[in-house]
């Protein structure tokens, strides 16, 4: 955990306290499940999710102890889906270091996945709150069905409304539920509910935007894969979409609006290197922007306090941030 980013330290003690939690859900289990989950947790990754969790429920006066299950089990379904979806995607590679898939079998992997799943239902448990366990339950389905999507019938398809779903799915609906659930074990009323599920929805939009982009214009290296690498499993993100939509003439990007995918290697490569240099990159960070402004509005209402500038520090980080 990095507590240097601004928005982390109001809470990093919170924090700590959630990073111990998770750690401790495999006690008393199999060694090697304990050694798993201490790998998976100690890989990096700025711990966005609870932060965003715990700055809405301090801001609106959880029950800290609620609170900080909520975190833990918030980042524990984040870190399943992440062991499931390295060895869907036959990763080896995450933050530049090993996934779990690319030293266990892949039975090992989907159990591992599994169990951390499960502890995570048990810490929601732990809030003892009916609606967040409604909430959490229905997030996973929608993640687990935008999996399914992606596998099954959006590949290869520049298409805008089939990318939103997906990256919704994905990412921007377990960043509403953090933010949702939050509220929900405050003492406030729905329309707060609502107005952080908003807040939290926008800004896990933008989150993903951007990874997208950086999916592009970062290094091979940075990224622990190829450049480019979503468009080459045949996953069309936003930049290549608004590549297609710009060049409509253009010979990839007619393939790419047929719903074609694009398997020969220097087509790909040609491809890659074009969107990078074209304006469709900074059209998605614009549109990601938006989605930040559109967050930010959620919070205008709100009582001024340390937690709300954190929030709003934490949104502009979404955007300015680098692998």
């Amino acid at each position: 955990m990095n507590t240097t980013i601004p928005f982390i330290v109001p809470v990093q003690d919170d924090i700590q306290a959630v990073e111990a939690l998770m750690r401790a859900q495999a006690d008393d289990h199999h060694p090697d499940l304990r050694s798993a989950l201490h790998l998976l947790l100690s890989a990096g990754g700025k711990r966005i999710r609870p932060a965003l969790t715990v700055l809405i429920g301090k801001m609106l006066h959880a029950d800290r102890e609620s609170l900080l299950s909520l975190a833990a089990a918030i980042e524990l379904l984040h870190t399943a889906t992440l062991v499931h979806d390295d060895l869907i995607d036959n990763s080896l590679l995450r933050r530049g270091m090993p996934t779990l898939n690319s030293r266990w079998s892949p039975g090992a992997t989907v159990l591992t996945g599994d169990f951390i799943f499960a502890k995570a239902a048990n810490m929601a448990a732990q809030t003892n709150s009916i609606p967040v366990m409604k909430i959490f339950s229905h997030t996973l389905s929608v993640i687990v069905n935008g999996e399914i999507s992606q596998l099954f019938s959006t590949r290869c398809k520049a298409d805008r409304e089939s990318y939103y779903f997906r990256i919704y799915s994905k990412t921007a609906s377990l960043f509403e539920t953090s933010a949702k659930a939050a509220a929900l074990i405050s003492p406030v009323d729905q329309s707060i509910v609502e107005q952080m599920g908003q807040f939290g929805y926008n800004i896990g939009m933008a989150f993903q935007i951007i990874d997208d982009i950086l999916d592009f214009v970062s290094q091979e290296d940075a990224l622990g894969k190829p450049v480019g690498g979503d468009l080459r499993q045949g996953i069309i993100t936003l930049p290549a979409i608004l590549f297609a939509e710009t060049f409509p003439d253009h010979p990839a990007a007619q393939r790419l609006l047929n719903g074609e995918c694009i398997q020969e290697e220097d087509r790909l490569e040609n491809l890659i290197e074009e969107i990078r240099r074209s304006e469709a990159i900074s059209l998605s960070y614009r549109e990601a922007v938006r989605f930040i402004e559109n967050g930010l509005c959620q919070l205008r209402n709100l009582p001024e306090c340390e937690e709300r500038f954190a929030l709003e520090e934490l949104a502009h980080y979404i955007v300015r941030r680098e692998l």
